[in-house]
Formats: structure tokens, sequence, C-alpha cells
């Protein structure tokens, strides 16, 4: 493996970071995406999101170095055209803000399904279409309990897990809760978004 490369030996693992990265950059065509080697061995891949909200997915890989940051467009075409190593580029550390939810420390809070909230999605895009004021992302739109926690759950949150494609139109799997001290995460089937915990009130 190169000095700064992934190596993903199943070619499933390849397709899901392939989708994955396709989907930050349909987002954000200038978009970053840092790889950093989890406790568990996997690879996790993190991307900033246009809606304040982090995206993430963890694959079978070996990553050198431990954290790196790689651009989006330069990650898709590695992956499209290589079998097994990934060359990451040139380093791109710098571009990235901000810090990571810690991998430990969250509690499983309640289990939502999850295609409620792709119809909420759907909804609020109608009424974006209206021109309703962006402070409707920051609206909690749900909020749940459990393990001792009370969580609101913010539209900029159900919009990205949905624009990302973490959960398939009209399925019946539920997406799970999970918080931690300072952060919200919602975990679907195909991966996570993360968002820093508001106190703000709930819609419902």
């Amino acid at each position: 493996m190169a000095e700064r490369g992934l190596h993903v030996a199943d070619p499933a693992e390849r397709e899901n970071l392939l989708a994955f990265a396709t989907s930050v950059l349909r987002l954000d065509e200038a978009a970053v995406i840092r790889l950093r080697r989890r406790a568990d061995g996997r690879v996790g891949a993190w991307a900033a999101t246009g809606f304040d909200v982090l995206a993430s997915r963890a694959v079978a890989a070996a990553l050198n170095p431990a954290d790196a940051t790689v651009a989006a467009d330069v990650l898709v075409e590695q992956l499209r055209g290589a079998q097994q190593d990934v060359d990451l580029g040139y380093a791109m550390d710098s571009a990235w803000r901000g810090t990571l939810p810690p991998e430990r420390g969250f509690v499983h809070v309640d289990d939502l399904p999850a295609r409620d909230l792709v119809e909420l999605a759907q909804r609020g895009s109608a009424l974006a279409q209206d021109r309703v004021p962006v402070s409707l992302l920051d609206q909690e739109v749900i909020e749940v309990s459990g393990a001792g926690e009370r969580v609101g759950v913010a539209m900029r949150m159900v919009f990205t897990l949905v624009a990302m494609g973490f959960v398939p139109d009209k399925t019946a799997e539920v997406v799970r809760v999970r918080a931690e001290r300072n952060w919200i995460r919602l975990d679907a089937r195909f991966g996570s978004v993360s968002r820093r915990r508001n106190r703000g009130p709930a819609l419902l």
C-alpha cells in the first residue's frame, strides 16, 4: 500500500465506499472526505454536508496513514478504477474543519420508522420550494426519549439522512437514534448522520 493509500480487498466494500463518496460529491462538488482508522479495525469515512451535519459510513479496509483527508472527486475516480489499492492523492487535511464525534459513549435512545423520515424529508422539500425560511432546517421535528435521554431530531439531520441515500424509500426498516453528551446520531442501513446537540423545542 502507498504512503497515502487505502486498501479495500472486498469488492462489495469498495462499492459501499464509492456510493458514499458519490453521494457526498452530488451534494458538494468541492467536498472533502476524511478517512480515519477506527478502534475496531474498520475505516470510517466522514463528510461535512451543506446541512451542517456530518455524514459517515464504515468499511472494511486498511488505511495509511491512520487519519487522512482526500478530495471527494479524487476518491470517486480512484474507487472506480482501482482493484484493491486506492491512491488518496494530494493531502487535503487542512481543508477539514471541526471535530469528529467520539466512537464510544453513545446510548441507544429510540428507533424511528425509516419511511416516516423519508416522508418528512419529502414534505420539507415541498415546503422549501415555497421559500420557507432556512430556519426550518434548525427546527427539531421529532423528539424521542429513552435510556435517560430526551433527544430532539432537527430537520437538518432528516434531510441529510435521505439526501445521502442512507435509507431506501418505502422501507420497513428503522433508524436508530443514539446520543452522547455532545452529539446526536442517526444510524441507518447505509450510513449515519451526526450533529452536535441542540436544546431547541421539538415540533412533533
